[in-house]
């Protein structure tokens, strides 16, 4: 059986293939198999906001936010989802929390 590695690698490959719908299927059967496997929902976020599946893609993106809630990058990647869906003051706060993220980074280094 592919790793989880390999079956993102896969779906990545036929999003660049243009198959769009069939990587997010692959994406969707990997996140339900490896569910902590965050890589998968960020980039089922970005393809589902392309679709415009706008209210799926941010549903991805606050998964990985979940996943990882002090990376700063996941917050913008929020942030900038929210503003394609037209979710003005949800993108506002996940640019926010990024900032905030990034300056408490920036305070214990």
């Amino acid at each position: 059986m592919p790793t989880a590695d390999q079956r993102y690698d896969a779906a990545i490959e036929l999003q660049q293939q243009g198959k769009l719908d069939e990587a997010i299927a692959a994406l969707t059967a990997l996140i339900a198999d490896e569910p902590g496997f965050m890589l998968g929902y960020a980039a089922l976020s970005v393809f589902h906001s392309k679709s415009g599946r706008h209210d799926e893609a941010v549903a991805e993106a606050k998964k990985v936010c979940e996943l990882d809630p002090d990376d700063p990058f996941s917050f913008m990647a929020l942030s900038l989802v929210c503003q394609r869906a037209g979710r003005l003051p949800e993108a506002e706060q996940a640019l926010g929390t990024a900032m905030e993220k990034q300056w408490a980074a920036r305070q214990s280094q």
